[in-house]
């Protein structure tokens, strides 16, 4: 099999865009993580779901209203922490009588109008692809959107196809409803019909929608929205939901409106008719500027009601003579009636009586239209505009923005005088946006203009009060543009504190008349979607990525201010910044964050730690296969840059962690679990009077437990997991062990494995997750509580580790989920091995995986690797990583499940989330032959693993990722506008990998290399 064709790089930009309450998300309030600050608690919600598309592409966003997240210096800290500890007026008697108490009775405090400040940001819930190109998109309300609530998605094709989509809880994805095909109607025949752009509108009430045809027709699709419209009365109410729409037709506009009806322009629903009613721009006689002697003001203007029942559709208004540069027209609200026309030259009202208000925009209306003109102001006499390629949008009843090509944005005010339009008036040019593609107005103050030559951007209009001045005229510009806003600023945030807001009577305050106020638009920028926009050139060139040479590709992108050179990279961009060649670590490095008391002049303390900032790594522990029977060794920090070897250790490292609340070491090796002190800190001060602390670990160990079966030895130790306060290890033979230490005793212990079943029982693959987002916690369905206090003090000193999770995998690819400490069954699903797109809890009892004879040999479907582990950027989610012995990669999303489990009619306790897929990958791999053992094969062996990581490459910024180690190494990444990426590093082959903050930097990583046989200190290079 050869591919024809494979796509390297998605659609770029937005060419359709469409708001609306698609996801359950979108009806309430987020899911606030349990680390949740109570300012986040306040103002997290979601506005709506924000759907764009560009060719066979479509996402869908979450508008999320946010805080603002402050970042603070230490020295504002301190001075927050200070506030309110200034002496009240009756304090001082503590001091001067020393009678030990604080007498408040006399103390007055400022009451401070305390107000949380939000931002809007776009959150990616998921990418789909289509099996068509995108010609439109609306959101629609059906019958079914009384029951849920939720609206649904049209979305029109290039060859005259309409598909009804909603979304499903079940698979996390948008499923077809209908599918609604006019490629066979009389009107597509013709061998132009190819040529044709089709346009798609919805009706504000979602009555019905309409499809352009070629030749001048409109295919309409009603939509029931209530059950008298049914008129099924009598039947099952299921089958209302299944069809929600009644039959479509093709609505042939010359024979059944108006015979003039031809070669239409736009067209549009109009808003508060009590039936659907469609506004229709067309030119009956095409001409152009060589022609204005002949034929000019050829545009007309029909405005007709679409009866579906009756099947008659008379016309309400009909206006001729207008310009022939008319190339859009916009529906005005309810409240105003009429629409608005755009043209190359000028802007048109037209109300329901016929009547026409125009405004130039630049000196050619004159020229080329008849058209009667208002006279110009002269301070508008050298304005000078182009509307071709414009987009235009209300962002009130009364107020339009028009984006130019260039993307300036100016505002237009519709001025009414008593019920009349009186004018149109253009204000001044207030800042230079995005090319627009298309533009929509999402929620009631934000604006969306979608690009595909740039990035799309998200501004607010936001309505405000201002004061006018007795001397101002109130016809002044009522639109501002908000430039910048200092959220550092406590009085920008919380108000003025010495702000006093006096009561006014009849216009009055303080025997004072009050000044006069007026609304104002105020402009702001509130987020941007990136793209590369269209690609025009492309070429090769070569550059370095850390010390290899790697090829690159430079394009030249984008169009007119938007223009430039967009580089592309195959692999994630790092910088190394040091080499460590000394330490090894060719089968594993672990840098870990110990605390340790410190020794200086002879006093031993307990080192301080800073509540404000997380703790450094400390030491960093690599073990190496060579010589046999391998070495590891214990690294510390020395002066500066400098690195020492404080601690070897004969054997090879299985896994090390930080234990105890990071007071000593878990060090796992082939037929051993030990306990490490953390050892002593000596200060000292260098030549530059810094301050030098070393860490004197000897290897002592507090406990070890040897890995025997009475006084034989187990099969060796192959992989382990640890979290504290539990450790699992899995052997060669694929049993497994339990450990669970005591705090209080600074000692580990073996768990009981019972509820497990038989402990001959085998597993490939274990892991543990913490619930850091409250998922688990939340769709826990028991009749019982099964995490409750734990016989150590684990619970008390990190209330974390009381959601805790062990997760299975059995030989027949069952994924069983134990919830800790009780070890109590929540989840289990066999539908893991196939890799479904869809995981959800079967309900089972522990699956029985004993002994085989003869042994089991492995398999291409063998889960080898799984990890459970947050993935993303500001608010990371758990996600499922699968590596099958095939070589195939795959991840899932970690999602509520929704399914209502009543916890009295199951046998177990369930846990009701599902594992949704969202990325697949396949490699190429080689093995090495079955049954080749010794040192030089395990020599040979690649470990694949996924490692977890947390990064911050730069202030404010912080990632939760995944590397992949193994012959396919990959960075494995999420951020909060694109979805799930997989990155490969460049590398042919990684051996070890780690995050690293040894030199108090958390975007610092050690990899171990193929190419550099040694440790390398790296970061990204973004």
């Amino acid at each position: 099999m050869h591919a024809l064709r494979q796509e390297i790089l998605p659609p770029s930009g937005a060419e359709f865009a469409t708001s609306l309450r698609l996801t359950p998300s979108a009806l309430g309030e987020l899911h606030i993580p349990p680390n949740a600050t109570t300012r986040h608690e306040l103002a997290a919600r979601v506005l709506c779901n924000v759907v764009i598309a560009r060719s066979s592409l479509l996402r869908i966003f979450e508008l999320r209203e946010e805080p603002v997240s402050l970042q603070i210096d230490d020295e504002r800290e301190r001075k927050k922490a200070l506030k309110g500890a200034e002496a009240v007026e009756g304090e001082v008697e503590m001091d001067e009588h020393g009678e030990g108490f604080v007498n408040i009775a006399k103390s007055t405090g400022r009451s401070i109008d305390v107000t949380v400040r939000t931002v809007t940001k776009f959150y990616l819930v998921r990418e789909h692809r289509l099996h068509g190109i995108v010609t439109g998109m609306e959101g629609v309300k059906t019958i079914s959107t009384l029951e849920d609530r939720l609206d649904r998605l049209l979305v029109s094709f290039r060859d005259a196809k309409i598909a009804l989509l909603e979304w499903s809880s079940a698979v996390h994805d948008l499923v077809t409803v209908s599918i609604h095909t006019y490629e066979r109607a009389p009107q597509l025949m013709s061998l132009d019909s190819t040529l044709f752009r089709a346009q798609l509108r919805v009706d504000p009430l979602s009555r019905c929608s309409a499809l352009s045809l070629p030749k001048d027709a409109l295919a309409i699709l009603p939509f029931y929205q209530t059950q008298a419209e049914l008129d099924v009365m009598d039947q099952d109410q299921t089958q209302t939901r299944d069809v929600p729409y009644a039959p479509s037709f093709i609505l042939d506009l010359p024979a059944a409106v108006e015979q003039n009806i031809r070669n239409i322009i736009d067209f549009v629903f109009l808003p508060g008719f009590n039936k659907p009613t469609i506004a229709v721009l067309f030119q009956t006689q095409q001409t152009w500027t060589g022609r204005l002697k002949e034929f000019k003001d050829t545009a007309r203007l029909v405005i007709f009601t679409l009866d579906i029942v009756t099947q008659s559709y008379p016309i309400i208004t009909s206006v001729q003579g207008l310009p022939h540069d008319c190339f859009s027209v916009l529906a005005c609200a309810a409240s105003l009636g009429g629409v608005v026309i755009l043209t190359s030259n000028s802007i048109i009202y037209v109300d329901q009586s016929s009547r026409r208000v125009i405004l130039p925009v630049n000196g050619w209306p004159a020229r080329i239209s008849d058209f009667p003109l208002p006279p110009i102001p002269l301070e508008h006499n050298d304005r000078n505009l182009e509307l071709e390629g414009c987009r235009a949008t209300f962002v009130d009843d009364k107020t339009i923005f028009i984006i130019l090509r260039d993307g300036t944005v100016y505002p237009v005010d519709i001025v009414i005088d008593g019920k009349i339009v009186s004018k149109l008036t253009m204000g001044a040019a207030l800042a230079q946006t995005t090319i627009p593609t298309v533009v929509r107005r999402i929620t009631g103050s934000h604006v969306f203009i979608g690009s595909t030559i740039g990035p799309s951007v998200l501004l607010n209009a936001a309505h405000m009060e201002e004061e006018v001045e007795e001397d101002e005229e109130m016809n002044a510009p009522t639109t501002v543009v908000q430039m910048d806003i200092d959220y550092d600023d406590d009085d920008d945030i919380y108000g003025d504190s010495n702000k006093i807001t006096e009561p006014t009577t009849n216009n009055y305050t303080n025997g004072k008349a009050a000044k006069k106020t007026r609304t104002v638009i105020k402009l702001s920028l509130c987020d941007s979607l990136p793209s590369y926009g269209p690609i025009a050139d492309i070429t090769f060139s070569l550059a370095r990525n850390g010390e290899r040479p790697v090829p690159e590709l430079v394009a030249a992108t984008g169009s007119g201010p938007l223009g430039g050179f967009t580089l592309f990279q195959r692999d994630l961009p790092i910088r190394t910044k040091r080499k460590l060649h000394a330490i090894g670590g060719a089968r594993g490095m672990w840098s870990l964050p110990i605390r340790q008391p410190v020794k200086a002049g002879g006093i031993t303390y307990e080192h301080a730690v800073d509540p404000y900032h997380a703790e450094n790594d400390t030491l960093i522990l690599s073990t190496d296969v060579n010589p046999s029977p391998g070495l590891s060794r214990i690294a510390t920090r020395a002066a500066k840059t400098d690195i020492s070897i404080t601690t070897r250790i004969q054997g090879t490292t299985i896994g090390a962690a930080s234990f105890f609340q990071r007071t000593a070491i878990l060090h796992v090796v082939t037929n051993a679990i030990r306990v490490l002190e953390p050892g002593m800190v000596s200060e000292s001060t260098a030549l530059d009077e810094t301050l030098i602390r070393r860490l004197a670990l000897d290897g002592t160990e507090r406990q070890i437990i040897k890995d025997m079966d009475g006084n034989m030895p187990r099969p060796k130790i192959r992989a382990c997991s640890i979290s504290d306060p539990f450790v699992l290890i899995v052997r060669e033979d694929d049993s497994i062990g339990l450990f669970i230490g005591e705090t209080e005793r600074g000692k580990i212990r073996r768990k009981d494995m019972s509820p497990m079943g038989d402990k001959t029982s085998r597993y490939l693959a274990g892991c543990f997750y913490i619930d850091s987002t409250g998922l688990f916690e939340r769709s826990l369905h028991s009749t019982a509580p099964i995490n409750g206090a734990t016989t150590t003090l684990q619970a008390a000193v990190n209330p974390g580790s009381s959601g805790q999770s062990l997760i299975l995998i059995r030989p027949q690819g069952v994924m069983e989920i134990w919830s800790l400490p009780k070890l109590a069954l929540v989840f289990s699903t066999s539908m893991l091995s196939t890799l479904q797109n869809v995981l959800t809890d079967s309900h089972d009892l522990p699956a029985l995986s004993l002994v085989q004879d003869p042994p089991r040999k492995p398999q291409d479907l063998d889960i080898e690797q799984i990890l459970l582990a947050p993935l993303g950027e500001s608010s990371p989610q758990p996600h499922l990583f699968i590596f099958l012995r095939s070589g195939q990669l795959t991840i899932y999303e970690a999602l509520a499940g929704g399914q209502g489990i009543d916890p009295s009619t199951t046998i177990r306790a369930s846990l009701d989330i599902k594992f949704v897929k969202i990325l697949s990958k396949a490699f190429e791999i080689q093995r090495p032959e079955e049954g080749e053992k010794g040192i030089l094969a395990e020599h040979k062996r690649v470990l694949r693993m996924f490692i977890p990581f947390v990064t911050s490459p730069s202030p404010g910024t912080t990632y939760a990722g995944v590397f992949f180690t193994g012959d396919r190494p990959s960075w494995i990444l999420s951020t909060n506008k694109c979805g799930v990426k997989l990155y490969p590093s460049g590398h042919n082959l990684v051996h070890a990998f780690t995050p690293c903050s040894l030199w108090e930097s958390k975007g610092d990583f050690l990899l171990y290399s193929e190419e550099v046989r040694g440790p390398e200190n790296l970061l990204f290079r973004f």
